[in-house]
């Protein structure tokens, strides 16, 4: 738990375990009724909680709220139980534990997602959890995909679907005091070198236009109005504001050029 001791007020460094053979005791006594044997029963299956959801902590999840649903899904377990059975309390309850945590993350994603990708995404998660024990290592995009027998872009979309959405304003790097954010790692197109270079060189084109100039080359091209248009507007013929304003692109064009 990366060094936290207490989890929704529990001190997990001493939380105890139960002794071969106890667990089945407490589970009939409870089962019958005896609550003191349940509170007991469930103390000494913390820690197994706390072993489950550790797996669940790489998504940014409050660690509180994760071990709560945990516990919710140990009363589930010891509710339905049946200590007849020839198997161990652990190995029922850690799958009823996992299922009533993935069923939260689900049901509180910030997004929301289709009920069907959401299914492939926790079949994901489970493949993912059999491959690293079959293979000792992160299985790749293209061997869960081959265990589920979907296409790998369905296994990067049900991925993504599910992920923890990242504030634009999210500090991920600080250096002396000033933050990098998301924000400032993403690229704008519009606003490269190349785009200032060509904004600069085309302010110091128009600098050298005279005022006539920049006045008919602003109703054109940035008002769209005709020659006509203009030639009324600024009180000039037609045939003088097609001579003007061919003779300033000329004169951007060599300067923007040379």
């Amino acid at each position: 738990m990366q060094g936290k001791v207490e989890i929704c007020g529990v001190n997990t460094s001493r939380l105890r375990t139960l002794k071969p053979g106890e667990s089945e005791e407490l589970l009939r006594r409870s089962r019958n009724g005896d609550r003191a044997a349940r509170e007991k029963l469930i103390e000494g299956n913390l820690r197994l909680v706390l072993s489950v959801i550790q797996r669940f902590l790489g998504r940014g999840e409050n660690p509180d709220d994760l071990f709560q649903v945990g516990c919710i899904g140990l009363l589930k377990a010891i509710q339905n139980f049946n200590p007849d059975l020839d198997v161990k309390f652990s190995t029922y309850g850690v799958p009823m534990i996992v299922g009533e945590v993935r069923r939260y993350l689900r049901d509180s994603s910030p997004l929301r997602v289709s009920r069907s990708i959401r299914d492939l995404a926790y079949r994901i998660l489970q493949s993912k959890e059999r491959l690293m024990i079959r293979l000792g290592r992160e299985a790749t995009m293209e061997e869960i995909a081959q265990d589920l027998d979907v296409p790998v872009a369905a296994v990067s979309e049900a991925m993504d679907a599910i992920s923890t959405p990242v504030s634009l304003y999210e500090p991920v790097h600080n250096d002396a005091g000033d933050p990098l954010t998301v924000m400032d790692q993403i690229r704008d197109p519009k606003n490269t070198d190349e785009q200032w270079i060509e904004e600069l060189t085309l302010r110091e084109a128009m600098a050298g236009l005279g005022e006539r100039e920049k006045n008919i080359l602003a109703l054109r091209y940035y008002d769209g109005k005709t020659q006509v248009e203009v030639a009324g507007e600024i009180g000039i013929s037609q045939a003088q504001v097609s001579r003007l304003e061919k003779s300033a692109l000329k004169r951007l064009r060599k300067a923007i050029v040379s």
